[in-house]
């Protein structure tokens, strides 16, 4: 009876943990202390918010003005149900996945997620030898704390490039030489951030931060000195409001390596996307701190993959917390489905080994979840398996 009153699961938890339950099971349900011990990656949100500074746990965890988004992308997969198939042989299942010519053990990827050192002092070094050790496609963020030459050399191999482009032509064709002869495959560039944001709750929050940030930053709300890889760009600008498809065509002939748009929402903008030459499109609302449309990613994946008629592949990022919803992403069309704030949450809580378990837990539920439906191969998944 108790349960069904609790608004949410962290007021249930809370309830538990308060309760004779607690005692008689053994164990604090706050106090995760080993990330074997996690039974799903919810489980390190509180952990990592027990060890992250104010400022930073908010500057990661909160979205845009009344973080509508934010919340619905998640929320939003729960209207999306699973149609399960029987008597089907799944006693091996393939979850590898291919993207320009290179084979993952797992459709699931690292997003770019920028200044990892102010969740742990492993960084972006920590979040690179866990998705070696678990070969997993890691996307690096142009805030990274860590250079990209330095995350290549501890994964053994280039990471995928995530560009905010920088405000003159001069700092793209530098920034983009510069991760092209450090062996980047893809430059991922993000589209979603030229008209600002207003980040309201994470500022009201800081404010609880009471250390000196001057330390660190520029200024004592935050803002940056100088990045990693605007090292030799004389501005600090990026993500110019004059960008359109013209910058698009500028880059796509710049470069060698592949090109991926981040952050299309709509079929418009994957036609367009075809249309100026795009090798790849990730569909992503910059995790609900772009602008708060309460539009999921999960809800504006399918007329993106119905306009791209699989001429090139569509990724999809937001709100992913259980394997069942990266199912659910590949059969609504997506090639791949991307983790933020989970493995942040690993990486905050333990450092590298914290992201090496927010891994596993997902591949773990998302293999179960093929086996359940009846579907031994990711080439099998299919709208079929949804309602």
């Amino acid at each position: 009876m108790y349960y069904h009153h609790m608004n949410s699961r962290r007021q249930f938890l809370s309830f538990l943990a308060a309760s004779p339950l607690a005692k008689l099971y053994g164990q604090d349900t706050g106090g995760l202390t080993d990330p074997k011990d996690a039974l799903n990656i919810m489980d390190f949100e509180e952990a990592a918010r027990s060890k992250v500074s104010i400022a930073h746990w908010y500057y990661m965890a909160t979205g845009v003005d009344d973080d509508i988004t934010l919340k619905w992308n998640h929320e939003a997969y729960k209207k999306i149900q699973l149609r399960a198939r029987r008597l089907v042989d799944v006693s091996k299942v393939d979850t590898k996945v291919e993207l320009f010519g290179t084979t993952w053990d797992s459709p699931i990827f690292i997003c770019p997620c920028g200044s990892q050192k102010a969740f742990h002092s492993d960084g972006e070094i920590g979040t690179a030898k866990a998705a070696k050790s678990r070969r997993t496609l890691q996307i690096l963020s142009t805030q990274t704390s860590v250079p990209v030459e330095e995350v290549a050399q501890a994964r053994g191999e280039p990471p995928w490039y995530q560009m905010y482009a920088p405000t003159t032509w001069e700092g793209v064709e530098h920034m983009t030489k510069r991760v092209e002869a450090a062996g980047c495959p893809v430059l991922v560039l993000t589209v979603d951030l030229y008209g600002g944001r207003n980040t309201e709750t994470e500022r009201r929050f800081a404010k609880g931060d009471k250390r000196d940030c001057t330390m660190c930053h520029a200024t004592a709300r935050g803002g940056g000195n100088k990045k990693a890889m605007f090292e030799g760009i004389a501005s600090q600008g990026m993500n110019s409001p004059t960008t359109d498809w013209k910058f698009v065509d500028r880059l796509k002939k710049l470069t060698k390596m592949k090109l991926v748009l981040k952050g299309l929402e709509t079929r418009e903008d994957a036609a367009l996307a075809v249309e100026h030459g795009a090798d790849g499109i990730i569909v992503s609302n910059h995790g609900g701190r772009a602008e708060d449309t309460g539009h999921a990613t999960i809800e504006c994946l399918p007329e993106v993959v119905d306009a791209v008629k699989g001429r090139i592949p569509v990724l999809i990022d937001g709100g992913v917390r259980r394997g069942t919803d990266v199912f659910k992403a590949l059969a609504l069309g997506a090639r791949a489905v991307g983790i933020g704030r989970p493995y942040l949450w690993g990486l905050g809580a333990f450092g590298q080994p914290g992201v090496e378990r927010v891994i596993d837990i997902l591949r773990t539920e998302f293999t179960l979840a093929m086996r359940q439906s009846g579907a031994p191969s990711i080439a099998q998944i299919n709208r079929s398996f949804i309602v």
